[in-house]
């Protein structure tokens, strides 16, 4: 009894509709706490409205624990929604206290109960192998371009190029085109008038080329994401459509049957 009441409350049509405006409430109250006034004036009532959805959380967390237990533990997302509502159950108490400003990971619960943002974190996640060998292309790289920047212009700029770090860290900044020009090259160029012969290539290799790459990739995984979605929405249309067909099948077996019957003398 009790567990076919589980079940038809899991799968009420609105019930993942409900979880999903609960967790929209719950984030519009954690950014309420933020707030210095309100959380002076209101935090007791905030901090016990917070207590509420986070109950309402568990308690849906163990209505699909005791409906399917293994069934849960095979599905990533529902191990997702497990550890964002269970890192708000750790006491946020002494050098835990950071945990309390974690509660607003629960607002990712969204990405779970929204198919579209599902596909994206599933696209994100295809490209990353691909995107791993771009990391490591940039890396080397970013090597190279530090260790000749260090050797060069370290004398004369050691706030800049005076480390393997620092050459790294002014690359970054260069690469991101972030005061590249005016803040660090055309200084560099009053001493090194042919540095912009190592700037330029480094900025067209990575800024215009390595970065785009990471841009083809996940392109690339977005699409054989929304590829394999659009075949199991295919397949699962296919279903109904036999299991449709066979039901009218069945049903003009059925009629002529009876026809049949009614048409003998």
């Amino acid at each position: 009894m009790l567990r076919r009441t589980v079940r038809q409350v899991l799968e009420w049509p609105h019930f993942e509709s409900v979880i999903l405006t609960l967790v929209i409430l719950n984030s519009i109250t954690l950014a309420l706490e933020t707030h210095p006034s309100l959380s002076s004036n209101y935090g007791v009532v905030l901090s016990l409205i917070d207590n509420i959805f986070l109950s309402i959380f568990v308690f849906e967390i163990a209505l699909r624990l005791s409906h399917d237990f293994r069934g849960f533990w095979r599905d990533p997302w529902r191990i997702f929604d497990f550890l964002v509502v269970a890192i708000a159950l750790l006491p946020a108490a002494g050098p835990l206290t950071i945990l309390r400003a974690l509660r607003i990971l629960r607002v990712l619960r969204l990405i779970s109960a929204v198919p579209a943002m599902r596909r994206v974190v599933a696209g994100l996640l295809g490209a990353m192998p691909g995107m791993a060998s771009i990391v490591l292309l940039i890396g080397l790289i970013f090597f190279v371009f530090s260790v000749i920047a260090t050797k060069i212009f370290g004398p004369n700029f050691p706030e800049w190029f005076g480390s393997l770090g620092a050459s790294a860290y002014t690359l970054f900044q260069i690469m991101t085109l972030e005061s590249w020009s005016m803040g660090i090259v055309r200084p560099v160029m009053e001493v090194y008038p042919l540095a912009w012969l190592l700037f330029i290539p480094f900025i067209v290799i990575t800024a215009f080329t390595v970065l785009n790459l990471f841009i083809g990739v996940i392109v690339d995984a977005m699409q054989s994401e929304h590829e394999l979605a659009a075949r199991e929405e295919r397949g699962q249309m296919r279903t109904e459509n036999e299991k449709i067909l066979s039901e009218l099948t069945a049903l003009k077996t059925e009629i002529a049957t009876l026809n049949d019957k009614l048409t003998r003398p």
